[in-house]
C-alpha cells in the first residue's frame, strides 16, 4: 500500500465541510420563519386555507391559570380553535387536555418542551415530538394531525419527524405578539390585523409558560376583536381541520 502524500490533510479538511454541509441542511428549513417569504412560497405550511374563513390557534397550553377562560369565552363566542399543546404542560393537567377536546375543540402537538429546535439532535427532536404526541393522544382520545414547532423555527429533523410519525406541520400568516411585556388587547389585534386576511391562520397564545408573565391576559381581551372583525367580513373561525379541509366542517 502507497502512502499517498496530503491524504490526512485532505481528511482534516474535508471533516468540517460535511459538518458545515450537515448544519445547512439541518437548519435549512429554518427560512421558513421569514413569515411574507412563507406565506408566498409555502402557503399551506403557513396555514393558507378556506378563503371563507380564518383559522384560530393557541400555543403553550394547556395551563390552569389561563385556558379554562379561554374555553368559558370560546364557548360564549360560538368559535372552535386549534390548541398546540406542550407534553410538559398536559402532563401537569390531562384533564384540561380532556375538557379541551370535549369543548369541541381541536389538540395538535407544540412538542413536549418549548425549546428551539436549531440546538437539538433529529434523535432529541424525533423524542420530543413522538413522546408528545402520544401523551396528548393517550390524555385526550384525540389523535393529533398538526406539528407547530417552538419559535416557529422547523429543521430537516423535525419535518423527517412529521412524515414518519403522521404529523403535518403548521405555522401561521398572522400572530399577535401577545408574547411581550406591555402587550394591551388592542396592540395585539392590532399586529394580527396587519398580515391577517381571509384564508389566514392566528397564531395567539393561551399561556404564559413562555412568555412574559400574564401576557395572556391582553390575549384574552384580544380574542373577541378577532372573531368580530372576521365576522364582519362574512369569515367564519374555526379549528385547523376545518380550514384546511373544508369539507370537514
Amino acid at each position: 500500500m502507497e502512502w499517498c502524500p496530503g491524504a490526512g490533510a485532505g481528511r482534516l479538511v474535508g471533516a468540517p465541510a460535511l459538518l458545515a454541509a450537515g448544519l445547512l441542511v439541518h437548519a435549512a428549513p429554518v427560512v421558513t420563519s421569514l413569515t411574507g417569504l412563507r406565506r408566498r412560497a409555502f402557503p399551506a405550511l403557513s396555514g393558507v386555507g378556506d378563503p371563507a374563513g380564518i383559522a384560530l390557534t393557541f400555543d403553550d397550553g394547556p395551563d390552569r391559570r389561563s385556558t379554562p377562560a379561554f374555553l368559558r369565552l370560546l364557548t360564549e363566542l360560538d368559535v372552535r380553535a386549534t390548541f398546540f399543546l406542550l407534553g410538559r404542560m398536559l402532563n401537569r393537567d390531562p384533564g384540561l387536555g380532556r375538557e379541551i377536546v370535549a369543548r369541541g375543540h381541536e389538540v395538535a402537538v407544540h412538542g413536549w418542551d418549548h425549546r428551539c429546535l436549531l440546538w437539538r439532535s433529529p434523535r432529541s427532536v424525533y423524542g420530543d415530538i413522538a413522546r408528545a404526541r402520544d401523551r396528548i393522544a393517550d390524555a385526550t382520545g384525540a389523535v393529533p394531525r398538526w406539528y407547530r414547532p417552538p419559535y416557529g423555527l422547523l429543521t430537516a429533523g423535525a419535518l423527517v419527524t412529521c412524515r414518519r410519525l403522521g404529523l403535518q406541520p403548521r405555522l401561521w400568516t398572522a400572530w399577535g405578539r401577545d408574547w411581550e411585556a406591555g402587550g394591551s388587547a388592542t396592540s395585539v389585534q392590532r399586529t394580527v390585523f396587519r398580515t391577517l386576511g381571509a384564508g389566514g391562520t392566528v397564531l395567539l397564545h393561551d399561556s404564559d409558560c413562555a412568555s412574559a408573565p400574564e401576557s395572556w391576559r391582553a390575549t384574552l381581551r384580544a380574542v373577541p376583536g378577532v372573531v368580530e372583525w372576521a365576522r364582519e367580513r362574512n369569515l367564519h373561525v374555526g379549528p385547523l381541520h376545518r380550514h384546511q379541509h373544508p369539507r370537514a366542517g
